[in-house]
C-alpha cells in the first residue's frame, strides 16, 4: 500500500513538473496591441510634447530580440534600422502617406534574454516615440506600421495601430 501511495505522488509530480514549451517560429512574429498618448506639459502648464507609446505582443522561437549597447554602436549591422521600425502614416486629403520620420530612424529596444540562453520567448514590448508642440501646431490624424527584428536580421510581420492624433504641420 505504501509502495503505491508513494508511486502516485512521484507520479503526481512527474506530471506537474511537464511543461508544454512553445514552438514559435524563430523569425520574429509581432500582434497589435495598443496606442496611448501621454501630453507632457512645462512649468507653466504649455503642451511640450505628446509621449506615444505602441504596445505590441511578441514571439520568437530562439529568444535572440533586443539588442546590447556593442550591438547598437554596430553601424554596419542595423545600416538600415534599429531593432524596430516605425513607419507614421499620416493622413493627407483622404489618403495615408508613409514615411519615417528622423527621430524614428533608429528606434531599439533592450536585449530580452541577456543570459543569451536561446529558447522561445514572448511578451509585450513598449515602443516609445514622441511628436513636439510647437507654436503653429496643428493637430494631425497618423497612425504606425511596425516591424521587429532579432539580432540574426529576421524581419518580423508588420502590423498597424490605430490612428491617433497629434501635433504637427499642415
Amino acid at each position: 500500500m505504501k509502495f503505491k501511495i508513494l508511486l502516485f505522488f512521484i507520479s503526481a509530480i512527474a506530471l506537474a513538473s511537464c511543461v508544454d514549451i512553445p514552438d514559435f517560429d524563430d523569425t520574429p512574429k509581432i500582434f497589435y496591441n495598443s496606442i496611448d498618448t501621454q501630453t507632457e506639459l512645462d512649468t507653466n502648464g504649455k503642451k511640450i510634447q505628446e509621449n506615444i507609446t505602441v504596445t505590441v505582443d511578441f514571439e520568437d522561437g530562439d529568444g535572440d530580440l533586443g539588442a546590447s549597447d556593442s550591438e547598437i554602436a554596430d553601424s554596419v549591422k542595423y545600416r538600415e534600422w534599429g531593432n524596430y521600425e516605425l513607419v507614421t502614416s499620416t493622413l493627407t486629403n483622404g489618403k495615408w502617406v508613409d514615411q519615417i520620420l528622423a527621430i524614428d530612424k533608429y528606434k531599439w529596444f533592450p536585449d530580452l534574454k541577456p543570459d543569451g540562453k536561446s529558447g522561445p520567448i514572448k511578451g509585450k514590448l513598449d515602443l516609445h516615440t514622441s511628436a513636439k508642440y510647437f507654436n503653429s501646431s496643428v493637430p494631425i490624424t497618423i497612425k504606425y506600421k511596425v516591424r521587429i527584428r532579432d539580432r540574426a536580421l529576421r524581419v518580423s510581420n508588420q502590423i498597424v495601430t490605430d490612428s491617433i492624433s497629434v501635433p504637427g504641420f499642415q
